[in-house]
């Protein structure tokens, strides 16, 4: 890779950490990262936007992922309807895990132990020695929707994977896992509101 593109990637990233700290900020005030009903209310306030604005908040809480994805998940289905809540869904969760991938793969394991605890890391270290492996190991895990796939992508950016390769793996396995997860939650979410109401 040329200077010249390293600078641009750095540049990039940079740009990104700092609106998506912006928007954290926001986010933070707005309570909208931490209750169902605030994210509702602010994505149907931005009217015509609100599809935009969506798919900007779930890369944010793949980067960062003390955010809890679940809420952004269930808020997609509710919001949205079940066929546009997944598409994105989808398409922010992508986005936000090719990022996590290349984050990993400009900053290395120090900034991936930065961003997860000691212990989170020596659980799936052992990932990394799995060579080709990695590879078959990394698509199943991600067909799962109770698997860590915010820190395998991260970890993957760790290996010799290529971002091509990467990019494929979560195109092609990512859907099975967020459908499972986003109408998993989504009929959970119901059948309690019938519980209760």
């Amino acid at each position: 890779m040329t200077n010249t593109k390293k600078q641009i990637i750095n540049a990039v990233t940079i740009m990104g950490l700092l609106g998506s700290a912006f928007f954290i900020i926001y986010g933070i005030k707005m309570q909208i990262f931490t209750s169902q009903t605030a994210l509702e209310q602010f994505m149907k306030s931005a009217g015509v936007f609100a599809p935009s604005l969506f798919v900007t908040f779930q890369p944010v809480q793949v980067v960062i992922p003390v955010l809890p994805g679940g809420i952004g998940c269930l808020a997609g289905v509710i919001i949205f309807g079940p066929v546009k809540g997944f598409i994105y869904n989808y398409i922010g969760i992508c986005i936000g895990s090719v990022m996590a991938f290349i984050l990993a793969k400009n900053y290395g394991s120090g900034f991936v132990r930065s961003v997860f605890n000691e212990k989170t890391y020596q659980k799936y270290e052992s990932w990394l020695q799995k060579g080709s492996n990695f590879d078959k190991w990394f698509a199943l895990a991600i067909l799962s929707p109770v698997a860590p796939d915010d820190y395998l992508c991260y970890l993957a950016g760790l290996t010799e994977m290529r971002v091509k390769k990467f990019t494929l793996i979560i195109l092609t396995c990512k859907p099975i896992g967020i459908a499972a997860y986003s109408f998993g939650i989504n009929l959970i979410y119901t059948s309690l509101l019938a519980l209760f109401h």
